[in-house]
C-alpha cells in the first residue's frame, strides 16, 4: 500500500517529535554556531586590547622598540604561558618566544607532549626594553593593568607564569622566584581565580643552566595537572 504526500508529511512529523530532533529546525543557534561566535567575541575583544597597547603614551619601551610584540598561538587554549617582553628576535618578527629563548620553550613544551601551536603565549611587557634590559617596576605595573585583561579574555585554566618579571606582575615584587617556583597558586582577576604555576623563564635557564632541572620538575607538575583536570590541548 502506498501513502499519499500528507500521510509521508504525518509519518515523518511524528519521527520527528518522537526523537526529539526538531531544534535542528528551530531559530535556536546549535553549539557550534555558539562556539564560533564566542570565538570571533574574543577575537575582537584581543584586537581592542592590541589597539589600546598600541596607543599608549609617553612610554620608553614603545619608543626604543620596533614593533608591538601581542601574543601567539591559539586564542582558545585552556593553557596560557606569560614571560617578561620582547627580545631581538622578537621586536624584529613581532611574535613572542622566537628567539633563542622560544627555541629553548619549544624543546621544553616537547618534553611534556605539548604542541606550541595548541597554546597561547603572551608577554608582560610588548615593546622590547632597550638592549634586553629587565622592565622597570613602574613599567611592570603599568603593563600588568594589560596583562590582567589579556588573561581575562583567554580565560585559561591553567596559567604559567615564566621569570620574575612575570610572577611580579601578578603577584608583587616582595616574593622570590626561588622560592615561589614549582608550586601552584591562585590569582584572582575580574573575581575568577585561576590555577597559575610560576617556573624559570627560558632565558634565564640559557645562562644558568644548572637550573634546568628545577624547571624540568616544573614541567612535570604542570603536564600532571593538566592530565588530573582531563584538559584537551
Amino acid at each position: 500500500m502506498f501513502l499519499d504526500d500528507k500521510n509521508q508529511n504525518d509519518i515523518i512529523n511524528e519521527l520527528v517529535k518522537s526523537y526529539e530532533i526538531n531544534y535542528i529546525f528551530s531559530n535556536k543557534p546549535i553549539n557550534r554556531t555558539a562556539n564560533q561566535a564566542k570565538k570571533v567575541e574574543k577575537s575582537q575583544l584581543l584586537q581592542n586590547l592590541k589597539e589600546k597597547i598600541n596607543e599608549i603614551k609617553d612610554c620608553k619601551l614603545k619608543e626604543n622598540a620596533t614593533k608591538l610584540v601581542f601574543s601567539d598561538g591559539n586564542i582558545k587554549s585552556p593553557l596560557m604561558i606569560v614571560g617578561e617582553g620582547p627580545g631581538q628576535k622578537e621586536d624584529e618578527i613581532g611574535k613572542p618566544f622566537v628567539g633563542d629563548a622560544g627555541v629553548l620553550l619549544n624543546k621544553m613544551l616537547d618534553a611534556i607532549s605539548i604542541e606550541r601551536e595548541k597554546i597561547y603565549i603572551t608577554n608582560v611587557v610588548n615593546y622590547r626594553p632597550p638592549n634586553n634590559r629587565k622592565p622597570e617596576p613602574s613599567e611592570i605595573e603599568r603593563y600588568s593593568n594589560f596583562l590582567r585583561e589579556h588573561i581575562s579574555i583567554i580565560d585559561p585554566k591553567i596559567l604559567v607564569l615564566m621569570g620574575s618579571t612575570a610572577m611580579e606582575s601578578l603577584f608583587g615584587s616582595k616574593i622570590k622566584i626561588s622560592k615561589e617556583r614549582g608550586k601552584w597558586k591562585d590569582i584572582i582577576i575580574n573575581n575568577k581565580t585561576y590555577l597559575t604555576m610560576i617556573t624559570f623563564h627560558p632565558a634565564y635557564l640559557l645562562r644558568q643552566a644548572e637550573q634546568k632541572k628545577y624547571s624540568w620538575t616544573d614541567l612535570k607538575e604542570i603536564r600532571k595537572r593538566i592530565d588530573e583536570l582531563n584538559i584537551i590541548l
